[in-house]
């Protein structure tokens, strides 16, 4: 039996990898910051501390054939807490994993990774991906970049199907945007995937459904309609009244302590053209598939929101503003 260390076990990306991990009969060890997150019988395998508790790590990672990085951070208050949170967190796993011989790193990267200009955020991810090649040269360190990802349990994309569902569908992107997307459910097979693999697989590798060329807004909204019996209009907002919307949310947010609805950072993340999954052959190498399509993933997650009663079930739509959500810990 191997031992993977696991950080963001908490989250909504980590909560579907440990269920995939634990039905392999892996035995798991878990970073936590607050154990009260976790299944009860997920708490006798924790590890209380952070990313920057050296002495946690040291426990984490000791004797432990891989360790599984999903942890890290989508919102910050700025560059420096993004680089505290993405790139000085996985610095230090890390550095315990190579002080603990660690076999295989596997790091849960974004796919905005790609695009390190555009965002403070897609800047950490990016520089999280140097500092971990820097700590663990030569030895075998894997990194994965999802696109949005969805599912039973995720409320940051939550706003975002609410606004599908709607008659008039508002979204602050270009008209011309192309997605890939991917289920929670394939991509923690593709982790799990990746950290039992014979060989050590050269990435990064984008990750994404499988669907070739991803998806237009269009294509989404209309997938949506056939759950809210719509047809639905689309106004793709301009950038510029995006901005001042997020201004007023950045407002709302500080003045009721809850986070912004549509980010005034994010921004040019939303507005990129293209997040289309460059396929760099995973399926090859591990032999990963996808199974989940957006139309089954869809259906498959409103059904559980409205069994858990975040959508009602008389009226899938309701109204609230957009969002658009990325990986994290606490959700991935």
């Amino acid at each position: 039996m191997t031992t993977v260390a696991i950080t963001g076990g908490t989250g909504f990306i980590g909560r579907h990898l440990i269920a995939a991990l634990a039905a392999s009969g892996q035995s798991l060890r878990l970073l936590v910051r607050d154990p009260s997150k976790l299944a009860a019988g997920d708490r006798q395998r924790i590890v209380p501390g952070s990313l920057s508790d050296d002495e946690a790590l040291a426990r984490l990672v000791d004797q432990a054939d891989t360790v599984i990085h999903c942890a890290g951070a989508i919102s910050a208050s700025g560059r420096s807490a993004f680089a505290a949170a993405n790139i000085e967190g996985t610095r230090n796993l890390a550095a315990a994993a190579a002080a603990a011989g660690v076999r295989r790193f596997v790091h849960l990267s974004s796919m905005a990774a790609r695009e390190p200009g555009l965002t403070d955020y897609a800047w950490s991810k990016a520089e999280s991906e140097k500092a971990l090649a820097a700590e663990l040269p030569g030895s075998c360190h894997v990194i994965l970049r999802p696109p949005v990802v969805y599912g039973p349990g995720d409320r940051a994309t939550l706003p975002l199907l609410r606004q599908l569902l709607q008659p008039l569908v508002l979204l602050p992107v270009t008209a011309d945007q192309r997605v890939s997307l991917i289920f929670v459910t394939d991509l923690a097979a593709a982790i799990a995937a990746v950290a039992a693999a014979p060989a050590c697989p050269s990435g990064p590798f984008e990750l994404s459904d499988g669907t070739a060329g991803g998806y237009s807004w269009s294509d989404l909204v209309a997938a949506a309609g056939r759950h809210s019996g719509r047809r639905p209009k689309v106004l793709f907002l301009p950038q510029a009244v995006s901005r001042l919307a997020a201004h007023a949310a950045g407002l709302a947010a500080r003045l009721s302590g809850a986070p912004p609805i549509l980010a005034l950072d994010k921004l040019p993340e939303l507005y990129h053209r293209d997040w289309v999954s460059r396929d760099a052959g995973l399926s090859a190498l591990t032999g990963w598939r996808p199974h989940v399509a957006f139309p089954e993933g869809l259906a498959t997650t409103l059904e559980w929101y409205r069994h858990e009663g975040w959508l009602p079930r008389s009226h899938p739509a309701t109204r609230n503003p957009v969002g658009h959500g990325q990986h994290q810990e606490g959700r991935r």
